[in-house]
């Protein structure tokens, strides 16, 4: 089922209109003309009960005997048949904040996960007759695709060195993954999902020490790494120099003694004391 629009006329004429019948009616009862009153005072009450009001960002959709006829979204004072049973319907932006859920991840470990999704609706029909309740339904299936989500991508790389799309280092393309996948359940329901990100990412409390002491523990080893790396290079630019100005001509047992003394200097956590050798390496 598809929207379909309705065409509705203006109230404000049909409104004095009835006005004006409902008045005359009243005065011709006075005047005892029953069977004048009567008819005018039925033909008022059909025009004021067709009138209606569609504020801004509304919609009404109107069936007939059970049949869907149309949604009318003109704003204002409107007029439709009477015999229409009229359904007002919000069109306006409106916010879901998730609750934070529990769900394994990719690789199996426990996280918490919620959303934020910003939706409209944009087909009334499908709103409200291709789904029981619109507004659950919402809630629901943005539950089950933050799930599935999860459920596709590791938390992050130390888990799969391999995974280029992680829930914590890739937000962007995850935020996008998660609207695609809303639009792609809620179409059934005439909804629209304008925005959606990711509000909440953690690991579950019954593993979240060990994974904050990995985390630690990595980030130690790469900073280790990187301090290594510049001191073998400063060592390589030290021995080159020294080769290269001729300042002193070192056997492969001082090179590896001079070697040794910077590496212990460069990558110490704390501040060397100097030794001074008053012998030689031999005696």
């Amino acid at each position: 089922m598809n929207e379909k629009p309705l065409t509705s006329l203006s109230g404000y004429l049909l409104l004095l209109i009835g006005l004006l019948l409902l008045i005359s009616s009243a005065f011709l009862f006075v005047r005892g003309a029953i069977a004048l009153a009567v008819p005018t005072l039925i033909v008022s009450l059909v025009i004021l009960m067709g009138i209606t009001v569609i504020n801004p960002n509304e919609a009404i959709a109107s069936t007939l005997f059970g049949d869907y006829v149309g949604t009318m979204k003109q704003n204002g004072l409107r007029w439709v048949n009477p015999l229409y049973s009229k359904i007002k319907i919000s069109l306006r932006a409106r916010n879901l904040n998730g609750q934070t859920i529990k769900v394994n991840d990719k690789m199996g470990n426990p996280i918490e996960i919620a959303a934020v999704v910003v939706w409209r609706v944009t087909d009334t029909a499908k709103a409200l007759f291709e789904v029981d309740n619109y507004q659950l339904f919402v809630q629901i299936q943005s539950e089950a695709a933050v799930r599935f989500l999860a459920s596709s991508h590791a938390y992050d790389n130390m888990e799969d060195e391999h995974e280029t799309v992680t829930l914590r280092d890739n937000t962007g393309q995850i935020n996008q993954f998660l609207e695609q996948e809303l639009n792609a359940r809620l179409e059934r329901a005439g909804v629209d999902v304008v925005e959606a990100r990711i509000s909440h990412l953690a690991y579950a409390p019954e593993i979240a020490g060990a994974m904050l002491q990995r985390q630690q523990a990595t980030a130690v080893v790469s900073a280790r790494k990187q301090i290594v790396e510049g001191a073998v290079g400063m060592v390589e630019m030290a021995l080159a120099r020294l080769a290269e100005k001729d300042v002193v001509q070192l056997d492969e047992e001082r090179k590896a003694a001079m070697v040794s003394n910077l590496l212990v200097v460069l990558c110490g956590e704390k501040s060397v004391s100097p030794v001074v050798n008053a012998g030689t390496l031999y005696t």
